[in-house]
């Protein structure tokens, strides 16, 4: 046979879809096939799965057993690795910080507000822009959280604010700054030693790799690379993680690319940026 055609309602000649073969539908036919492929993302069901997700992380994250005792033996185990790698700056980060009010009170902000704002913003980006990379670039941000509930339950980590007997700064207490629920009055809504691995270095590196890859713009994509860079300084300045709190966050972020990898057969910037072309009852749609 030559090569197959469609037909479309109007009775004009599609190019041929990769979907269907002169044998039969392609393995992309197939239930898990459906499951696999690249569909337009729906508003309503991408608004409600964050919220969803979301409040089911925090649930989990804040239902792991504090462990405080354990928690701060951990804190002590890293402190003293790091200080035998020669990497144990922290305190002379956060007391440098600290001696700069102006400094120190807008890292508490950033570190209250843009975990949020910019992984939102690079979320409806995604979903207005590269439609066909949203769900595949959505699953690594979803695997990544979800793997980083595993270490919070394995490994109960204080962050060094809470240490014993170490002359770090708690900046929110500190500078009555509001939004983090590390510290002051919210601190009971969140579980105070759940630091490892550190999800503001597994969601700013999110953010920032994937406007490196896709973004056209030069600026942006330098803006891209400098948000998680930016991110790491704030976390310890600020005293709410340790440096190789960061390593755990990067470690969960390669987990999550690795799945996306697996499940979708490509890395999500290597996706076509448009939902393909897909057939129904013998007519090429594009999405």
């Amino acid at each position: 046979m030559g090569e197959a055609t469609v037909k479309t309602l109007e009775g004009r000649t599609a190019s041929p879809s990769p979907m269907v073969t002169e044998d039969g539908p392609a393995p992309e036919r197939t239930r898990l096939g459906k499951l696999r492929s690249v569909r337009r993302p729906r508003i309503w069901f991408e608004i409600l799965l964050i919220a969803v997700s979301y409040w089911t992380y925090s649930l989990i994250r804040n239902a792991v057993p504090e462990q405080k005792a354990q928690a701060l033996r951990n804190a002590d185990w890293i402190w003293e690795a790091e200080k035998a790698l020669g990497i144990a700056v922290e305190q002379t980060v956060n007391h440098a910080a600290n001696s700069v009010t102006w400094l120190i009170v807008t890292m508490n902000y950033y570190y209250a507000t843009l975990h949020f704002v910019v992984t939102i913003g690079v979320l409806v980006w995604l979903y207005r822009r590269h439609p066909g990379r949203y769900a595949p670039t959505r699953l690594v941000l979803f695997a990544t959280t979800g793997v980083a509930l595993v270490g919070y339950y394995l490994y109960p980590l204080a962050p060094p604010r809470l240490m014993n007997g170490q002359d770090f700064i708690d900046t929110v207490l500190v500078h009555h700054t509001w939004g983090s629920m590390a510290s002051g009055n919210l601190k009971n809504m969140s579980n105070q030693y759940a630091a490892m691995p550190s999800m503001h270095i597994g969601w700013s590196l999110w953010c920032g790799l994937t406007i490196f890859a896709l973004a056209t713009a030069p600026w942006a994509k330098i803006l891209g690379l400098l948000y998680p860079t930016l991110t790491l300084v704030v976390i310890v300045a600020t005293a709410n993680h340790f440096w190789l709190d960061a390593v755990g966050g990067l470690l969960c972020l390669g987990f999550g690319y690795g799945l996306s990898y697996v499940w979708y057969g490509s890395l999500p910037h290597r996706l076509p940026r448009q939902v393909p072309d897909r057939v129904r009852g013998g007519t090429v749609l594009t999405a």
